[in-house]
């Protein structure tokens, strides 16, 4: 997420209230989760263990909870709380806009775009041309949809991430400022969720097809052509590249990667990255093949049995 404007390494010190190290005019262009920071951002860290990662990342200021060496070229922030704080920045650039209309007078629908009843369309979303939005389908600020899109009745497109701290006190949820991306000729079915991103964007690629009741974890980028069945659940950060089919009720763990034109067949569980133009299906995910040859030589295992105790 970058800001409208630059801001000074001061400015937002004092706006968080925390020290800082580096010169005061340094400049913050935005901010950012570690897996998409860009020279300018600001990244969050509040574990030893992930100092090095956050430190070395993209990011040009890092926001800590403990004062470290500097970076060359870098700036910190010195919080007690960077979770906290990191919430208190989104807040800040991208709050909450609560609406007294269906229709965001800010928002821009493009020619031919047809919205049936009770579609609420948030602030600064944009729509293309021609496409078709069925009823009761909430589409939440900043969202960006191309042409020819349609969206089946009931969907829910960029609602918040699922990213919680646990704290002594109960969950303490990170606050979500960015956006959906829905690319030219995607067909979403009914009932879907789609979560924006946590700073970037949740990408659906073009041509891409959906079924019903399918959600899809914030940040998570799907590649053009992707066709998605049923009751199909992908976590945040996850990358799909172009032309994946994944049938129904396949689940995935957060941040995997899925290559180009694999297949993952139906109530697979996807617990790690896997290569492109393969089948996979079970739990733990294998390529089909094995699997299935597994399976069928485990249905030989009694009478192999059998035959050891009549030796």
């Amino acid at each position: 997420m970058k800001f409208p404007t630059s801001h000074s390494l001061k400015n937002i010190a004092n706006l968080l209230g925390c020290s800082y190290v580096g010169p005061d005019e340094f400049p913050v262009l935005g901010m950012n989760e570690i897996h998409v920071v860009t020279a300018g951002d600001i990244v969050f860290v509040d574990h030893p263990k992930y100092y090095d990662k956050a430190l070395n990342s993209a990011a040009t200021v890092v926001l800590i909870n403990k004062k470290v060496e500097c970076p060359e070229g870098k700036a910190l922030l010195i919080s007690d709380d960077p979770f906290r704080d990191f919430n208190t920045l989104t807040q800040y650039f991208k709050p909450f806009i609560p609406s007294s209309v269906s229709i965001d007078p800010t928002s821009q629908i493009g020619e031919g775009t047809q919205l049936q009843p009770h579609v609420f369309v948030g602030p600064h979303v944009k729509i293309g041309k021609n496409c078709l939005i069925h009823a009761n389908v909430t589409i939440v600020k900043d969202t960006v949809i191309g042409d020819n899109v349609v969206i089946g009745s009931g969907t829910v497109v960029a609602g918040d991430a699922f990213y919680y701290k646990n704290r002594p006190e109960g969950f303490d949820q990170l606050l979500s400022g960015g956006r959906v991306v829905i690319e030219n000729d995607v067909h979403i079915g009914t009932g879907c969720t789609i979560d924006r991103g946590v700073t970037g964007d949740t990408t659906i690629g073009e041509g891409s097809k959906l079924d019903n009741q399918i959600q899809i974890g914030h940040d998570t980028v799907l590649g053009k052509k992707c066709l998605i069945a049923s009751q199909t659940g992908i976590a945040g950060c996850c990358i799909l590249e172009d032309e994946v089919t994944l049938w129904g009720q396949v689940g995935t763990n957060s941040g995997i990667t899925i290559g180009k034109k694999a297949v993952v067949l139906g109530q697979t569980g996807v617990t790690k990255s896997i290569a492109g133009g393969k089948t996979y299906f079970g739990t733990p995910i294998q390529e089909s093949r094995t699997k299935l040859k597994e399976m069928a030589a485990l249905r030989h295992l009694p009478e192999l049995l059998q035959k050891l105790k009549e030796k």
